[in-house]
């Protein structure tokens, strides 16, 4: 029972470097996704943290129901004395499961955190693009009703048709202009 305990502890204490390490690598990756968008390997190593820290909960949980049946049960090999030192394993499963949860519940927020940051870029650069659309759809859409081939168009015989035209072009342009960088959309 004694040897049984020293095997147990020490297999649980060798899971404390372990998952300190993970959470470093994770609390790293977290601090970079505020700095800078995550990259596709970034992505994909905290796709991977996330596997590995799951599959080590999944360790960690048959460990502590073993752990837990020698603190509880009456089994002949162990002896009453030793039953705290089971005890105290199990504690620190249970801290470990703890740790574990925390970092899978920090990895999910980072996923989170990056995808609502994505697609705050993105929507920033889809108001970008529509707002410049929008300012050279105008002379486009002047420019091609001045265009086309008709004798009755106004300002056409006017000596001051045409720069009046690319007055008003350029008036709707700098409205426009205007307009979307009070709404920060350029």
């Amino acid at each position: 029972d004694f040897i049984l305990h020293a095997i147990m502890g020490f297999a649980v204490d060798g899971y404390f470097p372990v998952v300190q390490m993970i959470e470093d690598e994770v609390l790293s990756r977290e601090q970079h996704l505020l700095d800078a968008f995550l990259d596709r390997q970034e992505i994909t190593r905290l796709f991977r943290l996330r596997r590995e820290a799951i599959h080590l909960q999944h360790l960690l949980t048959k460990m502590s129901d073993v752990c837990g049946k020698l603190t509880n049960l009456n089994v002949p090999c162990i002896g009453t004395e030793v039953k705290p030192y089971f005890r105290d394993v199990h504690d620190h499963l249970i801290r470990l499961d703890a740790m574990i949860s925390g970092l899978v519940e920090v990895i999910g927020a980072v996923f989170e955190a990056s995808n609502l940051l994505e697609q705050q870029r993105q929507g920033m650069i889809i108001r970008r693009l529509a707002a410049w659309a929008a300012i050279l759809g105008v002379p486009t859409a002047i420019a091609g009703i001045y265009g086309m081939n008709f004798m009755d168009m106004p300002e056409l015989d006017a000596p001051y048709g045409y720069p009046i035209a690319m007055a008003v072009i350029l008036s709707i342009c700098v409205a426009l202009y205007i307009r979307f960088k009070k709404l920060r959309w350029l």
